[in-house]
């Protein structure tokens, strides 16, 4: 029984910062990568940037230098910095991210709820 919880969207000016964060919770052994995809207006899904377990950090061009992911293990919670906010981002975020199941140790993906950010021009 996981679930990823997201906490933190809004509304920001643009320019701002806003952070949106993702709680794993359940019958977790431990997690593995995880990620942030967004979904604007009549556009698809799209990989925001990701994290590795140990902390490797990989990031879309449309938010590399602005966007910052990071996790914290000892809470299987994940992170998302966005400053320098556009416009353009707004769009409902969603966490992902590999659990490896507590009882079984098989990896199996799960999806957070999604959160609204929008961002003003």
């Amino acid at each position: 029984q996981v679930q990823l919880v997201e906490s933190g969207g809004g509304l920001v000016q643009s320019g701002g910062s806003l952070s949106v964060s993702c709680a794993a919770s359940g019958s977790i052994f431990s997690v593995g990568v995880m990620g942030w995809y967004r979904q604007a207006p009549g556009r698809q899904r799209e990989l925001v940037a990701t994290i590795t377990s140990r902390g490797i950090a990989n990031y879309s061009d449309s938010v590399k230098g602005r966007f910052t992911i990071s996790r914290d293990n000892a809470k299987n919670t994940g992170y998302l910095q966005m400053n320098s906010l556009k416009p353009e981002d707004t769009a409902v975020y969603y966490c992902n991210a590999m659990i490896i199941h507590r009882d079984s140790l098989r990896p199996t993906t799960y999806w957070g709820q999604g959160t609204q950010v929008t961002v003003s021009a």
